[in-house]
């Protein structure tokens, strides 16, 4: 384990895992290739100007000079014969000696310098010579050519060349001198003096790169800190929210965009995450009240079905009458515990897939379909129909049936039997079918209003009647309103009945 955790310790050294840390050495490192480059594009500018400022130089020392020096007749001291490993390739003219006879002017006799005159008949001459090193000699061949490109122009340039010995030279070729007497200046110096001024400028940048990344480094960590502080803010703020702490947020602005975002989208995230889990627990309340009410449904029949059987087992089988009684309670209690079951199934059945099979379909027809039933299911009540307005859509009719039989009971069950009063509208209202269910009850008081189309909800009249039903009635009709896209509304006064208002979409007349 020490081991482990001393090998896991050294890559996190050398490979960091830390933002701050990776920024850090991503910004050091594109600066240090940045410095670099500038460093290399620095070498090969100043290399080149400082060749060249060279190169002016000389052609200016070589413009200054009388032109009679270098065009002067002077006995021939024989052949000039360089000496070295090019000593056998070029094969330069008959070579005059120095001008012994001039007065040695720092013009002409500065060190490094070194001054050849190479004339028209091809003779070289040496007007000014570095004791230190040879000049570079070429061939008669090469000077031509040299003849013939300065012709053309009259430009300063300058080239590299080797003398016979190996050593590296910054040449340039002046041409001077009537046409018949023309005569090419070849100045030449050494370019270790230029190397070492540009090595020296190399340094000097070098130097100064590293101490502008120290001295980045050094700032750079503090202001990336500060930088990263509303990140470290986000990380805290996420590592202390659990199930039970989702209601703080993160300030909506920290001063960086980016941050801000993220601070934005952390506090959507909780506030999505709120919501989650209180409809989790809103549901799994309803759930635990639906288990608990669907528990207690069906526990008073089989309770009331089971004493009936303890009753037939004690003798009464042999009475006739209470055996019928018995049986008719029996019989009455298994219908009940069916209608539970049914309404359950069909509540799971829109529940797990709501959409229904619609067709085209005229809610008048529907409505006089069912007249006969209702009026049936009203008894001594008085049932008024209003379908003066035809309206036609896209429906369920048999689910639309059992939405107006589920209201229409309901309706019957709290109104009087002789005195109660039920009317069924249908009609439009804008670009919607409106189909309303009004009583003249005893109404529902306004804090039960809200729970009428819950799950298992009886208000406690409604739980006082003999034959109070389960409370899925309701439920199941704004089940089937909602898979129409519909809505249901209801209103009610205690004492002034109520009225069930449903809107569903229409064609368009």
């Amino acid at each position: 384990m020490k081991k482990s955790s001393r090998l896991e310790a050294v890559k996190r050294f050398f490979v960091p895992r830390s933002l701050r840390y990776q920024l850090l050495n991503r910004s050091l490192l594109i600066l240090a290739a940045l410095f670099l480059l500038i460093g290399v594009l620095q070498y090969v500018l100043m290399k080149d100007f400082i060749y060249k400022n060279k190169a002016e130089a000389l052609n200016a020392q070589v413009m200054s000079m009388p032109k009679d020096w270098f065009t002067e007749k002077h006995d021939d001291n024989g052949p000039y014969k360089p000496s070295g490993p090019n000593s056998e390739v070029n094969e330069p003219a008959p070579y005059i000696g120095p001008q012994d006879k001039h007065p040695k002017s720092p013009i002409l006799y500065q060190p490094g310098l070194s001054l050849v005159a190479i004339e028209l008949n091809g003779a070289v001459k040496v007007v000014s010579k570095d004791i230190e090193s040879s000049p570079p000699i070429l061939s008669a061949e090469q000077y031509e050519q040299i003849r013939n490109e300065h012709a053309h122009h009259n430009q300063v340039e300058y080239k590299i060349v080797k003398n016979a010995e190996g050593t590296e030279q910054l040449v340039i070729y002046r041409i001077i001198g009537p046409p018949d007497k023309e005569c090419i200046i070849q100045a030449s110096t050494e370019t270790d003096s230029l190397k070492q001024l540009l090595m020296t400028q190399l340094a000097i940048f070098t130097g100064l790169s590293i101490a502008a990344l120290a001295a980045g480094l050094a700032l750079y960590l503090p202001l990336l800190r500060r930088t990263l502080k509303p990140l470290s803010r986000v990380v805290k703020a996420a590592q202390q929210t659990d199930a039970g702490n989702l209601t703080e947020r993160l300030p909506a602005t920290l001063g960086q965009e980016e941050i801000d975002r993220l601070s934005d989208a952390f506090n959507g995230m909780l506030g999505r995450l709120d919501t989650s889990f209180e409809a989790e627990r809103k549901t799994t309340e309803k759930m635990r009240r639906f288990v608990a009410d669907a528990s207690h449904e069906l526990r008073t029949p089989l309770t009331s079905i089971h004493g009936f059987l303890e009753v037939l087992l004690r003798g009464a089988a042999t009475n006739p009458d209470q055996l019928y009684r018995a049986l008719n309670s029996m019989q009455l209690e298994s219908k009940r515990i069916n209608k539970l079951v049914e309404d359950l199934l069909a509540l799971a059945k829109l529940d797990q897939d709501p959409q229904l099979q619609l067709s085209d379909t005229r809610l008048n027809d529907v409505l006089h379909e069912m007249e006969p039933q209702l009026h049936m299911l009203a008894g001594k009540r008085t049932v008024q129909l209003d379908l003066s307005r035809s309206v036609s859509g896209r429906y369920h009719a048999d689910k639309l049936k059992q939405v107006i039989l589920n209201l229409f009971l309901n309706a019957v069950q709290h109104t009087d039997p002789e005195t109660g009063v039920i009317k069924v509208t249908l009609g439009v209202k804008g670009d919607q079918a409106e189909l309303t269910v009004a009583d003249n009850g005893a109404g529902i008081s306004a804090e039960h209003l809200p729970h009428l189309f819950e799950r298992f909800y009886r208000s406690e009249s409604s739980r006082t009647r003999k034959n109070g039903g389960a409370g899925l009635g309701l439920a199941i009709t704004k089940s089937i309103v909602d898979a129409h896209m519909g809505t249901i509304e209801v209103e009610s006064r205690p004492g002034e009945g109520t009225t069930f208002r449903i809107l569903l979409p229409r064609y368009p007349n």
